[in-house]
């Protein structure tokens, strides 16, 4: 008895299943391998309901993927699985990928919050310090007026400060 990889196996079923629905003699004259087994590979993997692993299941871009989702919100089991079979794809990859479309924008969300938050501290931080400088500026005009104001004082009066 001759054991295949499953990559193998997955790409015959692939090759089964829609959208390519080869036929099964026509697969096992050009693989070799028995209708009996590809049969019993398909049957299994149905049976198991879990989507094909190969490159063929990641045709669907994130686009389409997000329209696949969009289309299938509002259907019932039955409704949704004739969609995927005639998709080619299983319901619960659609389940997924509206799982993903759900968590997509979550963190982005909480992010801007955080960052929205973060920004209005600093400006108030920014508003505090721009009062600060504009009360030591007032200050320091008002100590520079004095040290004119006593110069002038000192030189009408002829008082030199060198005597103090």
């Amino acid at each position: 008895m001759a054991s295949y990889s499953e990559e193998f196996k997955n790409s015959m079923i692939a090759r089964m299943l829609p959208p390519n629905n080869e036929p099964v003699s026509k697969i096992a004259k050009e693989t070799n391998v028995s209708i009996a087994t590809l049969h019993k590979w398909k049957k299994e993997h149905i049976k198991s309901g879990e989507p094909i692993k190969s490159s063929d299941t990641d045709r669907w871009s994130s686009q389409e993927k997000f329209m696949i989702v969009m289309e299938t919100a509002g259907m019932n089991e039955v409704e949704l699985s004739k969609y995927c079979r005639q998709k080619g794809i299983y319901p619960n990859q659609v389940k997924d990928w509206k799982d993903v479309c759900m968590q997509a924008n979550g963190g982005i969300a909480q992010e801007a919050s955080r960052l929205n938050k973060e920004m209005k501290d600093k400006n108030k931080a920014i508003k505090a310090l721009e009062k600060e400088i504009q009360r030591k500026d007032k200050a320091l005009a008002e100590t520079a007026a004095v040290l004119v104001l006593r110069k002038k004082l000192d030189a009408l009066l002829g008082t030199d400060d060198e005597e103090e």
